[in-house]
């Protein structure tokens, strides 16, 4: 029963940080129709932004992922200046093919000066006992943080201008660029937002799991499972998404070997693609 009740507990928590990283994919998707193939590059840059502040400033991941946070809308926006700007309203394809370069781009300098070789921040914060199950005190805070994260993206988008100017330019581009909407910066902002969503995912994850400049491909790949599965443009369907995938890979690492686990996600993917084509929360 304690490894039952640990299962879904550690799925509810990393559930809920598969969730945030995949809101950032989504919100770049719903505001500039682009399928961002740098999500998982950025998530690694989380992870080694957390991993050195930690080693060499000595700030635990929750509290430098403020810092990470900011790096990332400031990065997110460069990239989508140098990357995106000028192909923005081309084919899919160039938008496609401009940010798999930029993941590229990423990964082989990420490599060149980081190598491949594991790395993992020991926080050390011990455990808390729940319901006779102990769990990890990163794990709490993963999931808290996660939520907060979350919060906040809400309430920016739909409490302040800017965020209703992003919703304005995701709903119709050319009539927010008539009421005056700067639409440059907001597809700048709004593409730095979905980069610093994933970066925090990214410094998140890695004080749980150890990590190297080629792991953020695996939770690219969980994001996008997590959007199709909670309804493209959903940020709320990203959300319980992420806490189905994490708890399909917790429980069911119980009873199965953990090779089989992405096949049953991707079986599970499937079947609810057949059966509801735009994701549980997607509108129809």
């Amino acid at each position: 029963m304690e490894a039952w009740i640990s299962a879904v507990l550690s799925g509810i928590l990393l559930g809920l940080a598969y969730g945030l990283a995949a809101i950032g994919l989504n919100l770049i998707w719903g505001v500039m129709n682009v399928i961002n193939l740098s999500h998982g590059a950025f998530i690694a840059l989380g992870m080694f932004a957390s991993y050195f502040i930690f080693k060499f400033a000595g700030i635990s991941p929750f509290i430098s992922v403020f810092l990470v946070l900011a790096v990332g809308v400031v990065l997110g926006m460069i990239a989508y200046f140098l990357a995106l700007h000028r192909v923005i309203l081309a084919p899919e394809l160039s938008t496609l093919l401009a940010t798999y370069s930029l993941s590229l781009i990423i990964i082989g300098l990420g490599t060149f000066f980081f190598t491949t070789n594991p790395r993992a921040i020991d926080v050390g914060l011990g455990s808390v006992k729940v319901f006779g199950a102990y769990i990890p005190k990163e794990k709490i805070l993963v999931g808290i943080y996660s939520l907060i994260f979350t919060l906040l993206l809400y309430l920016f988008l739909y409490k302040t201008w800017t965020g209703k100017a992003i919703r304005a330019v995701s709903m119709n581009i050319t009539a927010a660029k008539f009421m005056g909407v700067n639409t440059t910066f907001i597809l700048s902002l709004a593409f730095g937002i979905g980069i610093a969503l994933a970066m925090v995912a990214g410094a998140l994850i890695a004080s749980v799991f150890p990590f190297t400049i080629l792991t953020g491909g695996v939770y690219e790949l969980k994001s996008f499972v997590i959007c199709v599965l909670g309804g493209l443009g959903s940020p709320l369907g990203a959300l319980v998404g992420g806490l189905i995938m994490g708890l399909l890979e917790n429980v069911l690492t119980l009873k199965i070997q953990v090779g089989y686990v992405p096949f049953l996600e991707f079986l599970i993917l499937v079947i609810i693609l057949l059966v509801k084509p735009t994701g549980i929360m997607g509108k129809e």
